[in-house]
């Protein structure tokens, strides 16, 4: 196995098992004797040590600023069954968690260094369920993973893979492409159970794995606000906030989404769970213009907008976003309104993006309560020494 030796003291974080090794922490590289190529190939599993010669563990080798992904600490091989302790690992938390049942067969298996399986991410939808690899060396492992995972986990019968938006450039080389590693297309419409209400999952044209999964608890805390209250749900998507809206009871739901196709994909949860319903509408249209002109209409408005920053760079500018969008939400809300508001920008912290909120507040001049703070749910578990896997983060505002 070729080996990592890391400059010195740039252990540390290993030894605080953190899940990453930056290019600048490696000293040199050696390669086995009869290794074939004159550089380690991206993806392939390496053995990293610290310049004393300690063994701190196994991961997967990349170009870029993350040059190393570990997999496991202090070992010098991976056992054979690998993928299955940990997958079995994290499915028995789900289960002992009670996140699957007969109402909710949608859940997040894998969450990367949240279940130590750093670059590798399984969304469950019943029977089946979409895999995505961030990383090269889970590209490279995605057969045996997806093998892991119908062997681990009873229910599910098929694995498809998805994952041309979430590789380095040209990971996915020719020849390659997504689709079925286990299993085939069963259905052409897929619906899933999330708490007892249906929706329509299209991995093959949505976003993501084809639903925000991650949003399940606060989209339960907007029903719980919803009664007799008019809801405006921005970036809807798929219409999750208006589909559990409407079940608590909204005197009318409004969705909207730049997207023509997300539009009619919210229509149809909404019709699907709610075939009598005449308190919904949905319109594709930007969101600021939108929200130019829509003073006391609303008393809960749903801002889920996408990431806003990727990368730290663009940090500057997100935070002017979410400032902007907040402002004319909490200009022209009603008195006494919820604003249920979010960031899924990894890249800003939860301090920021709270004061991102604040400023916005102050520009308007209104008075603002927190009334909650909102996080991922229990299947999108942080890793403690990997602050990096928290990511979504939420606030809850009364306006007076």
């Amino acid at each position: 196995m070729t080996t990592v030796i890391l400059r010195p003291n740039k252990e540390e974080s290993l030894l605080r098992f953190h899940h990453w090794i930056f290019s600048g922490a490696i000293a040199k590289i050696v390669l086995d004797e009869n290794y074939p190529y004159n550089s380690p190939q991206e993806g392939e599993l390496v053995k990293v040590v610290s310049d004393k010669g300690r063994v701190l563990g196994i991961g997967h080798f990349q170009e870029g600023t993350i040059a190393v992904r570990m997999l496991s600490f202090f070992e010098e091989q991976l056992p054979r069954d690998f993928w299955e302790q940990r997958i079995g690992a994290a499915y028995r938390v789900r289960q002992q968690l009670g996140l699957i049942s007969s109402e909710n067969n949608t859940y997040r298996l894998i969450h990367g260094e949240g279940d130590f399986l750093p670059g590798l991410i399984v969304d469950v939808y019943g029977e089946d369920c979409v895999m995505q690899a961030h990383s090269i060396g889970m590209h490279c492992h995605r057969k045996e993973i997806a093998e892991a995972v119908v062997r681990t986990v009873p229910e599910i019968k098929r694995v498809y893979y998805k994952s041309s938006d979430t590789l380095p450039y040209k990971a996915l080389i020719e020849g390659e492409k997504e689709g079925y590693l286990v299993g085939e297309q069963s259905s052409d419409i897929v619906w899933a159970k999330e708490n007892g209400l249906l929706f329509r999952i299209d991995w093959l044209q949505g976003q993501k794995t084809g639903f925000f999964i991650d949003q399940r608890d606060n989209r339960s805390l907007v029903e719980s606000y919803a009664k007799d209250r008019s809801v405006l749900n921005m970036f809807c998507y798929t219409g999750g906030f208006s589909v559990y809206a409407l079940r608590g009871g909204a005197k009318t739901v409004h969705s909207v989404d730049v997207s023509e196709k997300a539009v009619d994909l919210v229509n149809e949860n909404v019709r699907k769970n709610f075939p009598q319903s005449d308190n919904h509408q949905a319109f594709a249209k930007e969101a600021f213009d939108f929200m130019s002109d829509i003073r006391d209409k609303y008393d809960l408005i749903i801002l889920d907008p996408p990431a806003f920053a990727k990368h730290r760079a663009a940090i500057p500018h997100a935070l002017k976003g979410y400032q902007r969008i907040n402002a004319k939400a909490i200009e022209q809300i009603k008195s006494g309104g919820l604003l249920f508001t979010f960031s899924c920008s990894q890249a800003v912290g939860v301090e920021q993006f709270r004061m991102a909120v604040m400023s916005a507040a102050v520009s308007v001049g209104r008075k603002v309560r927190i009334l909650h703070q909102l996080h991922q749910p229990l299947d999108h578990p942080i890793n403690i020494y990997h602050p990096e896997s928290e990511y979504l983060k939420g606030l809850v505002l009364y306006v007076e």
